[in-house]
Formats: C-alpha cells, structure tokens, sequence
C-alpha cells in the first residue's frame, strides 16, 4: 500500500490528507486568514493520528506547488520539504489548479464542459488555466487580467465552470449564458490523492533540496506610506 500526506496551502484553506493508494482516508482542514503557520504542523499530526499511522509508515508527501499566496505556499513547501529530509522519503508536487479541476471533476463525475479554475490574484487579475472534463489541459497555467473579451472565442462553442476564489469577481465581467460561476475553491488536499498516486507511481520526485513554489509571478515587497 502506497501511503502519502498531502498538503495544501496555496490559498486561504489550510487543508493536510493522508492517502492510501489515492483514496482519502484522514483529512483535517480549515479556512480563514493566516492559519497555516499556527495550524499546519497541528494539522499534520491529527491526520496522522486518525488514520492510525506513524511518520515512517509513510511512502511519499505531496504538495500542492502553486500558483497561490506568496506566503501559504512557502509555509506549506517548507514543511513538505522539512518531512522529506527528516524521514527521507521522496517529495511530490502537484500543481495547484489541476487540484482544483480533480477536485470538481471529483464531485460532478457526470460533467462534460469545460473547467476553468481561478485563484484570485488581486484586482481583475486571476491565476487560471483551463481543462476538459478529462483533465486534460486546454490552456497552460498564467496569469490573467480578465476583461469582457474573455474566454469569449471558447464560450461560443463550449459551457464553461469557473471555480475558486477568484469566480465569482468574474461573474459580471464574463457574463455569459453558457457560464456557471462557483464560489467552492476545490483547495483540499484530499483532491491531490489521484494524482499525487499517480505521480508517485510514474517517480516523478522532486530534488528536495532545489524545488521551490511556481509563484508564477514576483513577490513584490510596498514600502509603507506611514512615517514612523
């Protein structure tokens, strides 16, 4: 059997899983802001726990690598990349918005349009990419600023499903009979245990020691305007 914690940081969902040959077993998660340096280590340990598991029984970790808060994704990757030194088992990365799409795929299994995930980016601006109902990616992970020309040549032909926390700011801007707009963010780990099995089966590990979040953008640090 083929044992992987998961965990998720990408967005304002604290969410860590424990997996068994892709199926959920354990999953402990919360939403709100800056949880994830407090609550993830606790999190952590009370997955391990439910599921009746000690750190060296495990196979793999996974996490989800971006795009995503600057910060949740450091927090998360570190701690992802702390366990892998400790207990010397390989590191698994899965990408964000494929997550997403699993995830809604997952819960809709009779679904035959378009997904298109989107992490909310500030502004009209998203982290987005686009799949079928196979998963299969249409268009590659960026950075978008959505205006009313968007989607608008695919949307001719095709029902789209927006989803995440960057939706249903687009709802207006988009809008389109041919849209469904849901404000479920899909950030759960339990959403990696399909591809994060599938990963570990094809060795696709990451270099502990190199891998870093797909930030996909700079972090930019404002100098505050008040004087001290």
């Amino acid at each position: 059997m083929t044992k992987i914690l998961q965990i998720e940081t990408a967005t304002q969902v604290c969410s860590v899983a424990l997996a068994v040959d892709g199926e959920t077993i354990s999953l402990k998660e919360e939403s709100g802001q800056n949880l994830h340096a407090s609550n993830l280590t606790l999190f952590i340990d009370e997955v391990m726990k439910s599921a009746g598991l000690t750190y060296p029984d495990l196979d793999a970790i996974a996490v989800s690598k971006g795009p995503g808060s600057y910060t949740g994704l450091r927090i998360g990757v570190s701690s992802a990349k702390g366990l892998c030194y400790a207990l010397g088992k390989p590191l698994l990365a899965i990408e964000t918005l494929e997550m997403m799409a699993a995830g809604f795929i997952e819960q809709n299994p009779g679904y035959s349009g378009l997904i298109c995930p989107m992490i909310d980016a500030r502004r009209m601006e998203v982290y987005t990419a686009l799949f079928n109902h196979n998963l299969e990616v249409l268009e590659s992970t960026a950075a978008k600023i959505i205006d009313e020309e968007s989607f608008q040549s695919l949307l001719a032909a095709n029902h789209i499903t927006f989803i995440g926390d960057g939706a249903l700011k687009c709802a207006t801007t988009i809008g389109d009979s041919n849209t469904t707009f849901l404000g479920l963010n899909y950030n759960s780990a339990a959403y990696m245990s399909t591809l994060a099995a599938k990963a570990f089966t094809s060795g696709k590990f990451e270099d502990v020691a190199y891998f870093e979040p797909f930030y996909l953008k700079d972090f930019v640090i404002t100098q505050s305007k008040k004087k001290v």
